[in-house]
């Protein structure tokens, strides 16, 4: 895929993320099918420009498929699945694998792909949906030479930043677990700060304009704590996203003899608010627990 001018691409999961970065793709000029468990995610794409088409038809003709899914096992069905896209790619086509998966995954599937002379972008992405509407994902890529130049007008499209961790897959994976534990983590310790600075008397709107100005901000706690100051918990990111996420990164600690104990912590937050039926909320919602546990009413939300 060399030719950066028009490419047949295919993306597979338009949820927040994937729908973005399918929209991007068709910006850029390229021909795009979307795919999705929700043939009403389909039928939106298709109406904004996405080009119809059965899998079986179109995956023949395709220079990239993207795999913007949940996980290493929706990843797995997506490409090597009963009727999964890999076989039935041409030679020289590429995978760009955007999920969040434990490195060996990812190793694993570059083998798979290899033995079809299919090319594997081990290629997590962060920035959000935002982001990834507008284009400007950062991505933590890393596989083979060839893999790179065939995955470029996928991404020159849908990113602003590619960090080239390693020429083969894996460090991209590993890379994007570091980047995890830090911001699951981040979210939890802003919800905690923000209900703890409330406990007090402070008020949240307050505790943003500060905090944002000093050592102890980060980039979660400025992109989240505008959610549950405005009261709004529409799920640019759901809170059961951090189960998986928190659990694929002490799952890696584990096989590493690592101990996370505040990664612990944190998941136990997580599924402590999932519990309460939060997971399908925005993920600021975690703050909802502290308030709760704590007796507080965040702002926006009846007694």
């Amino acid at each position: 895929m060399t030719d950066h001018s028009t490419n047949k691409i295919a993306v597979f999961g338009l949820g927040s993320m994937g729908y973005g970065m399918a929209q991007s793709l068709l910006r850029a000029g390229h021909q795009v099918h979307g795919f999705d468990l929700l043939p009403e995610a389909m039928a939106r794409f298709q109406a904004e420009g996405g080009v119809p088409g059965a899998l079986a038809d179109v995956a023949p003709n395709l220079d990239a498929a993207v795999a913007v899914v949940l996980n290493a096992e929706q990843t797995a069905s997506v490409l090597f699945g009963d009727q999964g896209v890999v076989p039935q790619l041409k030679e020289g086509a590429v995978v760009v694998s955007c999920a969040t998966v434990p490195p060996q995954f990812a190793i694993d599937a570059e083998a798979r792909c290899a033995a079809v002379n299919v090319h594997y972008l081990d290629a997590p992405i962060s920035g959000g949906s935002v982001k990834a509407g507008a284009g400007e994902l950062s991505v933590m890529a890393a596989g083979r030479p060839d893999a790179f130049a065939a995955a470029g007008a996928v991404l020159e499209a849908t990113s602003e930043t590619v960090f080239k961790m390693g020429d083969q897959a894996g460090p991209g994976s590993v890379m994007k677990s570091v980047n995890q534990l830090l911001a699951g983590v981040h979210i939890a310790t802003m919800a905690e700060a923000i209900t703890f600075g409330m406990q007090q008397g402070l008020a949240p709107d307050r505790f943003l304009e500060v905090i944002s100005k000093c050592a102890g901000t980060s980039w979660m706690l400025e992109n989240r704590a505008p959610h549950i100051i405005g009261g709004d918990y529409t799920p640019h990111s759901q809170l059961d996203i951090w189960l998986k996420d928190l659990g694929i990164v002490l799952d890696i600690a584990r096989s590493q003899n690592f101990s996370a104990p505040i990664t612990a912590a944190a998941l136990q937050q997580y599924v402590a608010a999932s519990g309460m039926g939060l997971g399908r909320q925005d993920d600021a919602a975690i703050a909802k627990l502290y308030a709760r546990n704590s007796n507080q009413q965040l702002p926006d939300e009846e007694s």
